[in-house]
C-alpha cells in the first residue's frame, strides 16, 4: 500500500510540474486550462472526465476546458438549475462530494437528469484567490465511489488551477488597461485637433458625454475613433 501511494505520488508531481510548465509558458489560458484538465483527469483516481468552470461578474457560470462531451452537458444542467456538486462548490466554497448518484438526496432534479447521461459520482472544488472566486475544478466518473485520496490529489490541482486562472486575469486586465489608454488617448487627440482646444478639456468632453449617457468611457472613445477613421480619405497624389 505505501509503495502505491509513493508511486501514485510520484506521477502526481510530475503531472503537477507539467502543468506548471503550462501556467508559466507563452500559451493562451484554454491552452493551459485543457492542460490542467487533462493531467487530473490521468493523474487523480476514480474518475473519467474533467472539466474547468469560470464565474462572471453577473452571476453567469461557464465552462472552458472539458475533457469529454459529458463535462458541458452536466455542467449544462447544474448551471441551469444552480444545482449540483460543481456548483455547490462555485458558490459556497471548499470541495462538494457526490459519492452515488442513486442514494443523493441534496439535488433531486438535478440527480434524475444526470443519472440519464451516465453519472453516478461527482467532485466539484472551487477555484479562487485571496480576493474572490474564479470558477470550479470538476470531476465526474461513471462509476459510484470517491476516494479520500483522490480528493486530496485534486485539491493540488484545483491549487495550481487557480494560479493559471488568476495570473490570467491579471494579464486579461493589464491588456484591457492598455488598451483603453490608447484608444481614449486617440480619442482625446481627435477631438483636440478638430475643436482646437487643450488636452484636459478634451478628456472633459470624454467624461461628460460617458456620464450623460451611460456608457463607458472607453466605448466612447472608441466610437469616435472609428467614425473618424472611416470617415478618412487618403489625400490625393500629387
Amino acid at each position: 500500500r505505501s509503495s502505491e501511494l509513493a508511486e501514485n505520488h510520484h506521477e502526481v508531481a510530475a503531472a503537477l510540474a507539467a502543468a506548471a510548465m503550462n501556467i508559466n509558458g507563452p500559451r493562451s489560458l484554454e491552452d493551459t486550462l485543457d492542460a490542467i484538465v487533462h493531467a487530473a483527469r490521468d493523474t487523480v483516481p476514480g474518475f473519467d472526465h474533467v472539466g474547468i468552470s469560470l464565474t462572471h461578474r453577473d452571476g453567469r457560470i461557464d465552462t472552458r476546458a472539458g475533457t469529454g462531451k459529458l463535462v458541458w452537458q452536466v455542467d449544462e444542467l447544474q448551471y441551469s438549475l444552480h444545482a449540483g456538486p460543481c456548483y455547490d462548490a462555485i458558490t459556497h466554497g471548499g470541495v462538494t462530494v457526490m459519492d452515488d448518484v442513486r442514494t443523493e438526496e441534496r439535488w433531486p432534479t438535478y440527480v434524475a437528469e444526470v443519472e440519464k447521461l451516465g453519472l453516478r459520482a461527482q467532485m466539484g472544488l472551487q477555484l479562487g484567490d485571496d480576493d474572490s472566486t474564479l470558477g470550479g475544478l470538476n470531476f465526474y466518473s461513471l462509476s459510484p465511489g470517491v476516494d479520500a485520496d483522490a480528493v486530496q490529489l485534486a485539491e493540488l490541482f484545483a491549487a495550481h488551477a487557480s494560479i493559471a486562472l488568476g495570473r490570467a486575469r491579471f494579464e486579461h486586465q493589464l491588456r484591457e488597461s492598455v488598451a483603453s489608454r490608447q484608444v481614449i488617448g486617440t480619442a482625446v487627440g481627435i477631438l483636440m485637433e478638430r475643436y482646437r482646444i487643450p488636452e484636459d478639456r478634451a478628456f472633459q468632453f470624454l467624461v461628460r458625454t460617458s456620464s450623460t449617457s451611460n456608457i463607458k468611457l472607453r466605448e466612447i472613445a472608441q466610437e469616435l475613433v472609428t467614425t473618424s477613421s472611416d470617415g478618412y480619405r487618403e489625400p490625393d497624389p500629387v
